[in-house]
Formats: C-alpha cells, sequence, structure tokens
C-alpha cells in the first residue's frame, strides 16, 4: 500500500498552480528530477498515474483530481495548525482572522475591535473583506476564524450565534415624497431607482423580504460597493437605498438622509458571528463574541 505524504499533496497543487513540474519544483525549492522521481515513485506504488502528459503540459487524470481536492482541503489545515502550535511553542495567543460577508458590518466591527484589542494584547486581529458572500468555503478552508453575515448558513461543524439585532429600513434623500411616510408598500417603489451593494439580488433582503414576494421590480437598479458613495447618491436625489437602520442614523450628520420602514411590520434582520465547532472554547475567540453580545447590549440600554 502506498503511503501518502505532505509533499505529494504539496507537489499536486504545486503543479496546478503553476502548470509545470519545473515551475513546481521551484516553488517546493526541489530539483526537478527529485520532484518527478517522488511523482513516478507514488505512481509505481499506487499502480496509476497522476497526470497525462500533453507536450509540455499536463492534464490531471481522475486520480489526479481526486489528490488536488485533497491538496485544496487539507494542506491549508495543515499551514493553520503548524502556525496555532509555533504560536503557543513562542506563547503567543494568535491571530484572530475576521472576514466580512456584510457590507454595512465594517462599520459595526470597528466598535468590537477596539475594546477587543484593548483587552486581548496577545492576539492581533486581521478583517478579510475579500471573503464576501462566499465566507463559509473560507471557514471550512481555515482561511478565517470568524464569519460575520447577517445570513447564517448552517452546515454541519459550524456555529453560528446571533450578536447584534437591527432594521433594514429604506434610505431616502431630501425632498423625496416618502421621507414623511410612517412605512413604504413595496408597489411604491416600482419607479424607483433602488441602489444597493454588488450582490446576487437572490441575497439582498429588500428582494427577497419585501419586493420579490410582492410580485415588484424597482425601475432601475444599481450597484454601488462603498456605503458613503451609496448615501451621498441617495442624498443627491439619485435613487433610494436599503441599509440598516442603524447605520443611516450615524451617518445622519454627513448625509442628509432618512431611513422608512419597510412595509408596516418592518423587516428585522439580526448580524451572526459564524465559527467552526472544534474553536469554540478557543478563549480569545469566545471573548470576542462575548464583547459582541455586550455591545449589543450597551447600545440597547442607551436608546
Amino acid at each position: 500500500m502506498a503511503v501518502l505524504e505532505r509533499i505529494h499533496l504539496e507537489i499536486v497543487h504545486a503543479v496546478a498552480r503553476h502548470g509545470s513540474l519545473t515551475a513546481a519544483a521551484e516553488t517546493l525549492h526541489l530539483t526537478q528530477s527529485a520532484l518527478s522521481h517522488t511523482v513516478r515513485k507514488l505512481e509505481d506504488q499506487l499502480g496509476l498515474t497522476i497526470w497525462h502528459r500533453e507536450g509540455r503540459s499536463l492534464r490531471p487524470t481522475q486520480a489526479g483530481i481526486y489528490l488536488l481536492s485533497m491538496a485544496d482541503r487539507l494542506l491549508p489545515q495543515l499551514q493553520h495548525a503548524e502556525e496555532r502550535l509555533d504560536q503557543f511553542a513562542r506563547g503567543e495567543r494568535g491571530t484572530l482572522r475576521i472576514g466580512m460577508e456584510c457590507h454595512p458590518c465594517y462599520q459595526w466591527l470597528l466598535k468590537i475591535v477596539s475594546p477587543y484589542l484593548s483587552a486581548w494584547r496577545a492576539v492581533d486581529v486581521d478583517v478579510k473583506q475579500k471573503f464576501q458572500f462566499g465566507g463559509i468555503g473560507a471557514l471550512f478552508a481555515y482561511e478565517i476564524e470568524l464569519l460575520v453575515t447577517p445570513d447564517p448558513l448552517y452546515k454541519p461543524g459550524l456555529t453560528f450565534e446571533p450578536v447584534f439585532d437591527y432594521e433594514q429600513v429604506l434610505v431616502v434623500g431630501p425632498g423625496h415624497p416618502l421621507r414623511q411616510a410612517a412605512y413604504v408598500q413595496p408597489s411604491q417603489l416600482s419607479d424607483e431607482t433602488l441602489i444597493t451593494y454588488p450582490v446576487e439580488t437572490d441575497r439582498l433582503d429588500i428582494y427577497t423580504r419585501f419586493l420579490t414576494p410582492a410580485g415588484v421590480s424597482p425601475r432601475r437598479h444599481k450597484a454601488i460597493e462603498t456605503t458613503d458613495i451609496m448615501l451621498q447618491m441617495v442624498a443627491s436625489g439619485r435613487g433610494v437605498a436599503a441599509l440598516p437602520r442603524w447605520l443611516v442614523e450615524e451617518q445622519a450628520d454627513r448625509f442628509d438622509v432618512a431611513p422608512v420602514k419597510l412595509g408596516r411590520q418592518g423587516v428585522a434582520k439580526q448580524i451572526y458571528l459564524g465559527f467552526r465547532d472544534a474553536d469554540a472554547e478557543i478563549d480569545y475567540l469566545r471573548a470576542f463574541v462575548e464583547l459582541a453580545r455586550g455591545q449589543r447590549d450597551k447600545e440597547e440600554r442607551t436608546r
């Protein structure tokens, strides 16, 4: 029976990434002959080939594709484990990597990070926004420890804890006919330009929980990535937007905008922190979750 070693996974991963044995060998600090010998030995032990050679290019076989999938899944976990053990050996806590799956949540997160860094001086915080709207995979790949999301996707091995309640509202500018309305009906947005973050409509609450159930679409849908530009557009009468009420109220001194309830009952939402079940007892991760809960309780008392 062949013994599958880490170097085998690293070779498969490097070849897939760089496209050739030569480039893979340079990346792994091996000679090409040593890399080729390692691959041939593994293929002999397995009794199958890993790549089809087509001129200078390599095309993975079915076995090669399977090994690559294992490499993509296992190598980040091994690296994560080594980094964690190295931190233990140096007496350090480590880095809390947080993925953002929520554009406006970044402003909320800043309120938690500052007191957290003061309380946990042996822990660094790294915020990764490139995982917007795809953070579940980042959790499973050990690329982040915490995921900030308003839309948890429950999977085995993951826990999501609600840490902040908020209301999603319509945002209108000065002179807008809905500015003084107690609430807005879906049909009243049929002639509007709706400004949202660049997200699929099936992940936007303004659609899934308000417009789509009523069979209504806005006259135009415009995607803008940054909150400030979105609010400037609304304030200049270029359209309406949907944002958390707390964010609109915090920005009221900078932008002439106002929140309007979505429907008679409003649209209630929560921010969740997601993490792997295996990490649930890590003290500095748990402390961040508790601090986030405490911030929620503090703001509720001041309302």
